[in-house]
């Protein structure tokens, strides 16, 4: 997840420090087991990990694009990406962007155990298997859907589908997110946020929650950021509809490319009027890999004929902070 970023690029690397100062002492031991070689102390999967990392990780890969004078015709996010988009947008600071990721984390592990499930099928093909417990997560593409509930329920779901020769994949979560069986820990969250200042996107939004424009109704409404942890995620019909006003070159900011192969499927990119680039490779390799994929999304950005703020795209290959910090370490001693 972009550690080959982290120290290399000021941008990036500035970012993510700040979100963990915003996290105090679980911000340095979330550093700790993203950066550290071997089995981290809590698996990255764990909802105290994954949703604390997505975080960091998206929002200073966000703020790398917009460093190279990269103005975005809009944003969307997915699933806790929306929180980062918002941040991106203005809607919320990032101090109390991070307070509301970690309510949800505190939250979410007080729910029995869960998880979710990737589909190959269709909303409709899948509505006779659903349950009062077990419901479409998220609809990512035509035939890219995604369940969730708690675990007993969840696994005799997963061996209805495949009996049917469904395709099933089980994603890595250990939380029944976009599910019924998060309402508790939504209800704590929404008396959270109500103490969080939230204002209009300064910058078109676009929800995965509402699949439209996010309004100034949506923006400031706490609990619409509350029940983002149960709701149905409408991936498709937000890119849907970002797609049909204009043709846009998606750059994800997030790990892997999962992203990327949805957009990917969607008849506007697929017939050339659009298109999609990741910034990070599609599967983990060494620091390099990430760096030279990150570059390969900045050349893809400026051959569409944007100019790009190049001072700031070469901090990738000629900064470091072990040689940005020595100076000021040597400045700081007394004579």
């Amino acid at each position: 997840m972009a550690t080959g970023l982290y120290r290399r690029d000021p941008v990036f690397t500035a970012a993510v420090d700040a979100v963990f100062a915003h996290m105090g002492e679980e911000g340095r031991r979330v550093r700790e087991d993203w950066l550290t070689p071997g089995p981290p102390r809590i698996p990255v999967d764990d909802v105290r990990r994954a949703q604390p990392l997505l975080f960091a990780v998206d929002y200073a890969l966000g703020r790398l694009v917009l460093s190279w004078g990269v103005r975005p015709a809009a944003l969307l996010g997915h699933s806790a990406g929306e929180l980062v988009a918002a941040t991106l947008a203005g809607v919320v600071s990032l101090g109390d962007a991070v307070s509301m990721v970690m309510s949800r984390v505190r939250e979410a592990v007080r729910i029995p155990e869960g998880g979710m499930l990737a589909v190959a099928a269709s909303e409709e093909r899948l509505s006779p298997y659903l349950t009062g417990e077990v419901v479409v997560a998220a609809v990512n593409a035509a035939q890219q859907v995604m369940l969730a509930g708690p675990a007993a329920p969840l696994a005799e779901v997963r061996e209805r589908l495949r009996a049917d020769g469904l395709t099933v994949v089980d994603v890595p979560a250990s939380s029944p997110f976009h599910s019924p069986a998060m309402a508790p820990a939504a209800e704590q969250v929404e008396a959270d946020y109500r103490r969080i200042p939230l204002r209009e996107p300064v910058l078109p939004l676009y929800s995965g929650y509402t699949g439209t424009l996010m309004g100034a109704q949506e923006a400031l409404d706490p609990r619409f950021w509350a029940r983002q942890i149960t709701d149905t995620v409408r991936f498709k019909d937000a890119l849907e509809e970002l797609l049909a006003i204009e043709d846009v070159l998606l750059i994800e900011a997030g790990p892997r490319q999962t992203l990327t192969a949805f957009a990917r499927r969607h008849r506007a990119v697929r017939l050339g009027a659009s298109a999609a680039a990741p910034l990070l490779p599609a599967r983990p390799g060494t620091g390099e890999a990430d760096r030279q994929s990150v570059l390969t999304a900045a050349a893809r950005v400026w051959t569409e004929g944007h100019d790009l703020d190049m001072r700031a795209v070469s901090g990738l290959w000629t900064w470091s902070a072990d040689r940005a910090r020595t100076p000021a370490a040597l400045a700081g001693v007394p004579g």
